[in-house]
């Protein structure tokens, strides 16, 4: 199988990281969205949405959206629960993620690192940063009590949270008033064969840089 993915996305990140973890053989498709990687004829064939990540299997079928592509990774494995509650405890925290986290905590990473500084965007930046400080506070309640977001142990939907959130600072998030968030990470970070997501490219790294 193939993933089509933009190594410095969060959402790409996911299926990098959960794939690495279970040790499936699979071939990365490097697609830079930025530059408009995904707008071509042969991606939109594929994938009318024009977004990354693609999951292409061998039999051609393709699959799209970051945390349907971890639910259908991880079924079956340790990283999605089997009981029904539980699992559907980690759906509720990926479907957080994807409206109430990722919408804030990504797009202000986004703006700060991939927008000139004169962007009009950026005056969206005070607002992102407000909203994506009530998701890292309902974050925070969950993991004073609990150590993981996918039931007794980690897994996919920690994978989906994870992913922002340890870039949350080229957001221009300060992480430091969270500690349950900070040992979470900590702890994600420690699991059997983590890999981390690469760094920016460097003309990216300095526009975040130079945010405000």
């Amino acid at each position: 199988m193939r993933v089509h993915g933009y190594s410095v996305s969060g959402n790409c990140h996911k299926l990098r990281l959960l794939l690495a973890q279970l040790g499936r053989d699979h071939a990365w498709v490097e697609v830079d969205s930025s530059r408009g990687e995904t707008r071509t004829p042969e991606y939109l064939a594929k994938n009318p949405a024009g977004k990354v990540p693609m999951l292409e299997l061998d039999d051609g079928r393709v699959l799209v959206e970051s945390n349907a592509i971890l639910h259908f990774l991880a079924d079956g494995t340790p990283f999605l629960p089997v009981d029904p509650w539980q699992r559907a405890q980690a759906l509720s925290w990926m479907f957080f993620e994807q409206y109430s986290h990722e919408p804030y905590v990504a797009v202000a990473r986004f703006i700060r690192g991939w927008t000139p500084l004169d962007s009009p965007r950026r005056a969206d930046l005070p607002r992102l940063r407000e909203r994506g400080h009530e998701a890292f506070a309902v974050m925070e309640r969950h993991l004073s009590a609990r150590p993981w977001f996918t039931g007794d142990d980690y897994g996919i939907a920690d994978i989906a949270l994870f992913a922002y959130t340890d870039v949350a600072h080229h957001g221009g998030f300060e992480l430091s008033p969270y500690p349950a968030i900070r040992d979470w990470l900590a702890r994600v970070r420690a699991t059997p064969g983590f890999i981390a997501m690469p760094d920016p490219a460097s003309e990216n790294a300095a526009l975040i840089a130079a945010s405000n």
